[in-house]
């Protein structure tokens, strides 16, 4: 190893990405061998480069106030070709059986009559909105984005902690992150055959566009931010740019006669799909709260009178309230008829009075969780809590039972992280993105893992100080093989050069002398205005860094 990783260690229970019991593992030889060839200043640079030009690009976000650059570690977290299969099918069966859910809740209601969960769990959810009973998308697409979070326990076995299908955050850190990575490690990215990310804006207008009202065949997209002061703002502007629509807030909206339209120099023009990036409670002051200045009034009227539609749907936050999630397991056997293919976490549900007795005799063991939380806000990990803050939970789960679920501690896995200049094992988690076009599924190769940069910390939320790894996941043959290295040799002008795998350049060159031999003879030509450069096109370079 280099001396980067010369006292690497894995601590602890938690399962280590890169270094097993036998030595490093397969996902990770490629990068350790290419990583160790460089010097470790230079590594120690290019991590700084990874901070200033985020900086200077504006890629940050907002803690109490503050825009600060989003720490992208200089280590990739790498995943195998079949690791991922795994994860693309179980987001992608989660998603499927949360929509099957959400349409069968605002409508008929036949899960809570099969006795699959209780109706009052559902409609004592704060993100349950009766208002948006009976109404059916075009498309029949609630969930269009989503974020699934997943962690790996200390026998490497991925697990869902949570569901995101209100308005999840994060996806323009997974683009950033490639390109600044690409831009850093070239000896390191060059050799490794990477499923790319650069699709997700394509794939996102597309299924918006397949979500607009009956009868539109070249819809008005835009994305709704609720502004510039908003945390997530950069990512906002992002998606807008790539996707080419227009990035829009409240005061831009225009509601009449159950339509929306937004304000241009040319007057008024219709909207049909709205990717709405900001919480239900602060669309419509009409519906909702009605002191926000985020939103539009009559937006809910419209989005009813089916004249536009919301990505996501309103009232989805009661398919990732956190007690909920309990039940997503025997939604998933219920709605599609399959075993879930990644497990969840082992969890107690405080209204039940048996769990509730068993977690109050073990608040110090345990991580309780307010079920209407984001972004790790109000979680208490027991061991690390003081008794103070133990006995105000007990307090807090007494008074609220509904608002608490609690689960054992799960050492979320470890990957390399440069801290102070040397790499120490820190804790991640993933969150893969998924969008839904109504005819099929996309699930973003990757995701974005969270890094929490503290030692021993649990908490990767960004929003609490953690970082981001580009996630990289290795096409089937992930690692690219070397090529022997030749000496260049100029090509004859006018024969088309090939890449013919193994066969050396001058195999290459004797076959095209001899095609020419063979070829009949043809009227000399004025020769192009400048041949090909020596030793030019032999070899068609691997990666280009500016394609990414």
């Amino acid at each position: 190893m280099s001396e980067l990783f010369s006292d690497y260690q894995a601590s602890g229970p938690a399962f280590d990405e890169m270094i097993s019991d036998e030595g490093v593992r397969a996902a990770y030889s490629a990068a350790l061998r290419q990583l160790g060839k460089l010097e470790a200043d230079e590594v120690r640079g290019r991590a700084d480069y990874l901070k200033s030009t985020y900086l200077d690009q504006g890629v940050t976000f907002d803690i109490g106030g503050e825009e600060r650059p989003f720490p992208l570690d200089i280590v990739p977290r790498i995943l195998m070709a079949d690791e991922w299969a795994v994860i693309e099918a179980g987001v992608a069966q989660r998603v499927r059986a949360l929509e099957a859910f959400l349409a069968d809740v605002y409508s008929y209601g036949k899960v809570f009559d099969d006795g699959v969960i209780p109706r009052r769990v559902v409609v004592s959810s704060p993100h349950f909105h009766r208002v948006m009973h009976g109404v059916v998308p075009p498309n029949g697409v609630r969930v269009h984005v989503s974020g699934i979070d997943l962690i790996r326990d200390n026998e490497g076995t991925f697990r869902v902690l949570e569901d995101n299908v209100r308005v999840p955050s994060g996806v323009s850190y997974v683009m950033t992150n490639r390109r600044a990575m690409f831009s850093a490690l070239p000896e390191v990215t060059s050799r490794h055959r990477i499923r790319p990310v650069e699709q997700y804006p394509l794939q996102l207008l597309a299924a918006l566009r397949a979500a607009a009202p009956h009868g539109i065949s070249d819809p008005t997209v835009v994305v709704l931010t609720p502004g510039v002061y908003n945390s997530a703002y950069f990512e906002h502007a992002l998606l807008a740019r790539m996707m080419g629509v227009e990035l829009v807030e409240g005061r831009d909206l225009v509601c009449h006669g159950g339509r929306v339209s937004i304000r241009t120099t040319q007057g008024l023009r219709p909207v049909h799909v709205i990717y709405r990036r900001l919480d239900d409670e602060f669309l419509d002051p009409a519906t909702f709260r009605a002191d926000s200045m985020l939103g539009c009034a009559g937006l809910i009227n419209a989005v009813r009178a089916g004249n536009v539609t919301l990505a996501n749907c309103v009232g989805n936050g009661v398919a990732d309230d956190k007690l909920i999630y309990t039940y997503v397991p025997n939604l998933i056997r219920y709605y599609l008829s399959e075993e879930p293919i990644i497990p969840g976490v082992d969890t107690w549900r405080m209204e039940d009075p048996d769990s509730r007795e068993e977690v109050l005799d073990r608040l110090d063991e345990l991580v309780l969780k307010p079920v209407d939380g984001s972004g790790g806000k109000g979680i208490v990990i027991g061991p690390a809590a003081s008794q103070r803050k133990l006995d105000k939970l007990r307090h807090d789960v007494l008074a609220n039972p509904r608002g608490w679920i609690a689960q054992p501690v799960v050492q979320l896995s470890t990957v390399p992280t440069m801290i102070d200049g040397k790499m120490r094992p820190r804790h991640v988690d993933l969150r893969p993105f998924a969008v839904n076009s109504g005819s099929g599924i996309y699930v973003l190769p990757g995701g974005l893992t969270r890094v929490a940069l503290p030692e021993g910390e649990l908490i990767v939320n960004s929003s609490q100080g953690g970082g981001s790894k580009d996630t990289w996941v290795l096409a089937r043959d992930g690692v690219r093989g070397q090529r022997k290295k030749t000496r260049p040799q100029v090509a004859p002008i006018g024969v088309p050069l090939v890449d013919i795998g193994d066969e050396s350049i001058a195999q290459q060159q004797e076959q095209q002398q001899q095609t020419r031999l063979d070829a009949p003879p043809v009227e000399p030509v004025e020769p192009p205005g400048h041949g090909v450069p020596a030793g030019s096109g032999n070899v068609a370079p691997e990666r280009s860094v500016a394609s990414c």
